[in-house]
């Protein structure tokens, strides 16, 4: 099985982190998107949400545990 990939355009390094978010205009308070980042783009990813007010958490990625959105990684 192939590792969850960065989200970051280009990058194919495996994940190490989950950036789970929500745009409060189109989604309910509690669901949670995901994105998936690397060590290398844990910052500029996670600023990119932040930035946009939509940043809820980082926490370590665990590729064997169910994502919070139920979809794919990506």
């Amino acid at each position: 099985m192939d590792p969850d990939t960065c989200s970051a355009k280009g990058c194919q390094a495996p994940a190490t982190w989950q950036l789970q978010w929500n745009n409060p205009k189109l989604h309910t308070p509690e669901r949670r998107k995901v994105w998936l980042a690397c060590e290398e783009h844990r910052g500029s990813l996670s600023d990119f949400l932040a930035a946009r007010g939509f940043l809820k958490d980082v926490v370590p990625h665990d590729p064997a545990e169910e994502r919070p959105d139920g979809e794919k990684p990506g």
